[in-house]
């Protein structure tokens, strides 16, 4: 999965390797995958690796590197006025981080901070990266109990610069990406 064809840049399409485009913002991320997860289950079949591939920004870690994330929080879900802990959803059993396996052990872990905003400076919450459709992702995973592996390439510093880094490199990991899904599907037969 990915949010956008910048993400790919075609080199899945290239190499005939089906993916599927969510769109981007933890809304459209949930309704693509619930949509797909719902095919498999539809057809009596057991859910899929979920597998996301995608773009952050960064304000620890610099640019033109991977990082295999494994843990993932809400950075945008403020209900702090109710008393509640920034990232945790009110009334939601939900755990406000998710945790999934570290599935791309030759990259560095990382926690993904997810929101519907383009992050370009502090986000408030503990997280090395940021983007916007990560843990929306992970929580469908975590619902419908399908493993799920996210691997992010860090365009930008989450700054005042990040929407021209953000242009100006999203197509750079496409084949970086391509090699991780091989190496993926080898591992998974």
């Amino acid at each position: 999965m990915f949010a956008l064809p910048e993400e790919s840049d075609g080199a899945f399409e290239a190499a005939g390797v089906p993916l599927l485009y969510c769109g981007v913002g933890k809304i459209n991320a949930t309704r693509a995958l619930t949509r797909e997860l719902l095919r498999y289950a539809s057809a009596g079949e057991p859910p899929p690796l979920v597998v996301n591939f995608g773009s952050a920004g960064s304000r620890t870690h610099d640019p033109h590197r991977f990082f295999g994330c494994h843990r993932f929080v809400q950075r945008d879900m403020d209900a702090s006025g109710l008393g509640f802990a920034l990232g945790t959803t009110p009334f939601d059993p939900t755990p406000a981080c998710l945790e999934f396996p570290h599935y791309f052990t030759s990259l560095p872990p990382a926690t993904c901070g997810s929101g519907d905003s383009f992050a370009t400076g502090d986000v408030g919450i503990g997280c090395d990266v940021v983007d916007m459709e990560a843990y929306a992702l992970a929580k469908v995973c975590w619902h419908e109990r399908a493993a799920f592996a996210c691997v992010k390439y860090v365009t930008d510093g989450a700054d005042e610069a990040a929407a021209q880094h953000w242009k100006d490199n999203v197509h750079k990991s496409a084949l970086e990406f391509l090699r991780l899904y091989r190496e993926v599907a080898a591992r998974n037969g």
